[in-house]
């Protein structure tokens, strides 16, 4: 029988951020928002599994925000966070954990001692939720005015994780099966189980306004204080082909590119400055020219494993700058579409990619055009070492 098992409810919309992809799913410093939360929980020691519910829609996007941790099976979610919930513990009847932790996915700054206090008051009490108590004067209002000032003394601001013994909650999620109540505590009292209170976590917000996601990125920031900067530099010769590939875009020419991969000289380059700012070598290191298997492999895989090491360390990519050096063929034409790639095999917006082009002036091998090189600089920020 599994002790404690978090359930992450993420199969919301997030329409009023007014994103382009639900709120989840957002990418912050890089990685998704619900990425953070999933972390956390896994990395607990108290909790033996961790389960999200999400929209089936969303299952690249999930995909791509849960890679490499060891979680549960996804299951779908219903039409409103209620439904989802309950379709969630009811996923968790093989497994009958003795205790659930029930998340949202959009808050992406849960603590460990978060989690500590909830389990902590569920050995007492059959719920437990994280709160804060109000700082500010509550007024109640109607039409525009104050109808009266309520005692902020016993008014509380809920946070999540809620805690609750398994089976308890369920039957309770059961009978409350078409409410629309605001929360999992609020299903619990409506089915008499006592629910404690313990202390939460300003930093435990949860992202819902374009505000909140300017909010997120600051803490981010804030935590990493280690600003490195990484330079790389590539060369390849021109070849057969009628066409190459620049900054991940294909580029008609007279000649290709030769090189073990798909020759890209200013991807290369730009994985290099990542590598180099992470101190953790070279591409060659990484993706050794005499393995087969990188044969024509798209350089878009180098540069996304580059930035998977960034997001493994805990940091994010700031800032790239690649400078093309050739006399052709002309990148002006090419310049916007190889900022938006860039952009996109790096969750960055376009605004922190910069693409440029030079000649040597007829000089040298590019200027016989004999071949193309590039430079590229990385700008990252790490989290300090404690």
């Amino acid at each position: 029988m599994a002790s404690c098992i978090a359930l992450v409810v993420a199969a919301g919309r997030g329409t009023r951020l007014g994103a382009p992809l639900p709120k989840q799913y957002l990418p912050l410093a890089g990685r998704a928002v619900l990425r953070y939360s999933l972390e956390a929980l896994a990395d607990h020691p108290a909790i033996d599994a961790v389960r999200v519910v999400f929209n089936p829609q969303d299952a690249a996007l999930y995909d791509a925000a849960a890679s490499g941790l060891a979680l549960m099976p996804p299951v779908a979610g219903g039409a409103a966070r209620q439904d989802s919930v309950r379709l969630g513990l009811e996923s968790l009847a093989d497994a009958a954990p003795q205790r659930v932790l029930i998340h949202d996915g959009a808050r992406p700054f849960l603590d460990r001692g978060t989690v500590d206090r909830v389990l902590a008051a569920l050995d007492e009490a059959p719920g437990a939720i994280p709160a804060l108590a109000l700082k500010d004067t509550v007024k109640r209002g109607a039409d525009g005015r104050i109808v009266e000032t309520l005692d902020r003394a016993q008014l509380w601001r809920a946070q999540t994780p809620q805690g609750f013994r398994y089976a308890p909650i369920l039957a309770a999620h059961r009978a409350a099966a078409g409410s629309d109540l605001s929360d999992d505590a609020a299903v619990a009292e409506r089915a008499g189980l006592g629910v404690r209170l313990v202390a939460g976590s300003e930093a435990n917000f949860k992202v819902t306004t374009a505000e909140d996601l300017v909010q997120a990125e600051q803490v981010i920031r804030a935590r990493q204080g280690d600003i490195r900067t990484g330079q790389g530099f590539d060369v390849h010769a021109f070849g057969p082909g009628d066409r190459v590939w620049l900054c991940g875009v294909e580029v008609a020419h007279e000649h290709g590119l030769v090189g073990h991969s798909d020759a890209d000289v200013g991807l290369h380059a730009l994985t290099d400055a990542i590598l180099g700012a992470l101190g953790a070598g070279d591409i060659g290191l990484h993706f050794p020219p005499g393995d087969p298997q990188w044969r024509g492999a798209p350089s878009r895989r180098f540069l996304r494993h580059a930035a998977g090491l960034v997001a493994a360390a805990g940091g994010s990519i700031g800032h790239v700058d690649v400078t093309l050096i050739c006399e052709r063929p002309k990148i002006g034409p090419h310049r916007a579409a190889m900022v938006a790639r860039i952009a996109e095999i790096l969750a960055l917006d376009p605004s922190r990619v910069s693409v440029k082009a030079t000649t040597t002036e007829g000089l040298g091998f590019t200027g016989r055009s004999e071949g193309i090189a590039a430079q590229a600089i990385a700008t990252l920020r790490l989290p300090l070492a404690p």
